[in-house]
Parts: C-alpha cells; structure tokens; sequence
C-alpha cells in the first residue's frame, strides 16, 4: 500500500507540474531563462569570490559564473561552505570553472597538478559550491598548429575525462567543455563529447568564440545547443577585408548577432541552460581565411563559412579600446569592463526579457 500510495502521489505531482507548465505556455507566458555573470567580465578588478558574489548581487543577475577556481581564496571545504552560504544569502547559484585539462596543450599549466588531478579538484570544488557543472577547455587556437593537429589534442582530452568519469558521475557533475579561443569547431567538440561520453561531459557554449572558428555564431547553437549546459555570452562584429576578415567582441547588441533568435533557438535547444555573459571588448583579431596556408590547421566547410561570411557583410570596423588622455590605464581598464558588463546585463533585461529577478 505504501509503494502505492507513493506512485499515487508522483503521478499526481507530475501532472499537476505538466498542467501548470502548459497553461503557461497556452497564456502566452515564456518560462524565465536565468540570466548571470562570467567572472571574467570584470577581470581587472581582481577580485576574489566573496566581492564577486556582491558584484553580481548588485546587478540583480540569477547567476555567478566563477570560471577560475583560482577566485576563490580557498579550496578547504569550511571555505567553501562559507562561500556557498554567502551566494545562497544572495539568491545567487554558482556555476564553476577552470582552464585546460588537455596535458599536451599550448594552454596546460600544472599549477593544479595533473590534467587528472585538476579535473578532480574542479569536479570536488564544484560539488561544494553547488554548480551542476565544471567548466574546463582543451587550449586554443594554437594547438591546431602541434603535432598530430587538434584531434590529437582532443584524443589526450577525452582520454583525461575517461579517467575521471566514475568521479564525476557519483558527484553528479556534468564537464563542461568549451569552445574556446578557436581551438575546436563545433563540429569537432561534438565529436569529443560523444567519445568522452555525453551522459557525463557536455558543453560551455561560448558565443564570441564561435567566430574565431569561422562560424556564425546562430549556426554554432544549432550544433552544439543540445549539449549546452553552461555558456560564457557576449556579442561579435566581424568585418571584411583584402585578406579575410576581423573580428572584434562586443557588448551585448553592440554586434551582429540576432539576439531575438539567436534566444528563441535557445529556448528550444537548451532552455533551462542560464544565460551568463562574459564580455571581452575592445580589441580586433584578424583572421587571413583567404590565403591557402590558413587552412592547412582548419576544417574548411564551405555551407559554414558561407554563413561567417554572409555575417561579416553587414558588418563594420570598431575602433580598439584606449585610455582617455591623462586617465590611469589600469583604472581606465577597470571603468570599460564594467561598463561593457553592466551595459550587456541592462540589454539582456530589458530587450531580451531574460532573467528571474526583478530591478
């Protein structure tokens, strides 16, 4: 009678939760996507968890994103209660992060220790400070260039996750991998996750790298969005030149990107995914994509780049980020990137409608 009973009140349960969400749907009411900050954002700053948790909290986000373990000014478990504690007081979730876990990396560092012992430290850290996930990336651009190219590289990758999958499936941690700094098409990241195994690792969607790739920022969601479960958001402009073209990252609806779409796609593919916006402005990268020798470390896919380039042609060139005459460069620094986030967060609110809380 028991295990009657407590079928009895699951199915009840459950179809009371199927109604309500329906008839939200059928009065016209789109479920909240929680909005948040990547720590990143505000980098100049140097701050450390505690004041991060304030910052955030002074900008009414649902979300923290801390994306270097190394904010945090202690890896102890009481440390780590009390940072937890302190975003709990704060209505804030925590999601977490660090950097390469690929050993043969241009990006590793053994500052963690192995790229085993780092994934398990993040995988401990983040059980802690109750983030469903532990972000990490393979490196960047340049490991296209190492021996063997980036298959090789995602091969140690995977190989790394493998050996840490039991950890991370008792601790109910999913690995976040990136699409980081032009080191993996989209194409390609879905391939290590279906090697390492997509019941354990999925995907820290990064909007403005996605054109460091040579892909259209919406056509990277379209692959990589059902295995989303973290994101790192900002905009790009992308202009044409005699060799390629340029690419400089933006404030959120500074750029090119259709973020009305670019939403709706979202809440198709990864809905209850947070959006968390990690601006990086202020300066241009080129990408000589014409020339013969660019593509010797690229996959060239021609229905791809045909959409990266239909992008750059509405685009425009952005002047590089100076310090005002006779202003302090370092708090000059400090003035743009919060101006940048601040200016992104208010757009998301007030034009994206995303976010929970109210102000």
């Amino acid at each position: 009678m028991n295990t009657t009973r407590r079928q009895f009140l699951s199915v009840a349960v459950s179809t009371t939760a199927a109604s309500l969400f329906s008839s939200e749907f059928a009065h016209g009411a789109a479920v909240p996507i929680p909005l948040g900050i990547d720590n990143f954002a505000v980098r100049a700053f140097g701050w450390k968890a505690p004041q991060l948790i304030e910052y955030a909290d002074s900008l009414k986000v649902d979300t923290l994103f801390l994306s270097d373990i190394d904010c945090l000014p202690s890896l102890e478990d009481a440390a780590l209660r009390e940072i937890k504690a302190h975003a709990d007081s704060k209505g804030l979730s925590l999601y977490v992060g660090s950097w390469s876990i690929c050993p043969t990396s241009v990006r590793f560092k053994p500052n963690w220790g192995t790229a085993e012992e780092h994934l398990k430290t993040g995988i401990r850290v983040s059980k802690a400070l109750g983030s469903p996930v532990f972000r990490v990336i393979l490196g960047a651009s340049d490991d296209r260039k190492t021996p063997g190219g980036i298959r090789a590289r995602i091969a140690d990758t995977v190989k790394v996750l493998k050996a840490c999958k039991s950890v991370a499936m008792d601790a109910g941690i999913k690995i976040a991998v990136e699409n980081h700094a032009g080191d993996m098409h989209s194409w390609e990241l879905v391939d290590l996750i279906q090697e390492a195994g997509p019941e354990f690792v999925g995907v820290n969607i990064d909007s403005g790298n996605a054109a460091w790739t040579l892909e259209d920022p919406l056509d990277l969601l379209e692959r990589l969005g059902p295995y989303t479960v973290c994101s790192s958001l900002r905009d790009d402009m992308i202009w044409k030149n005699g060799e390629g073209a340029s690419i400089q990252w933006t404030a959120m609806g500074d750029g090119l990107v259709d973020w009305q779409k670019y939403m709706e796609r979202w809440r198709a593919l990864c809905p209850k995914v947070p959006v968390q916006i990690e601006t990086i402005s202020g300066f241009a990268r080129h990408f000589p994509y014409k020339t013969e020798a660019f593509w010797a470390h690229y996959d060239k896919r021609p229905e791809v780049l045909a959409k990266f380039e239909a992008l750059a042609s509405k685009g425009h060139a952005l002047d590089p980020f100076k310090a005002p005459e006779g202003m302090d460069k370092k708090e000059a620094e400090r003035a743009y990137q919060k101006a940048q986030i601040e200016r992104s967060i208010a757009y998301c609110k007030n034009t994206l409608g995303l976010g929970i809380r109210k102000g």
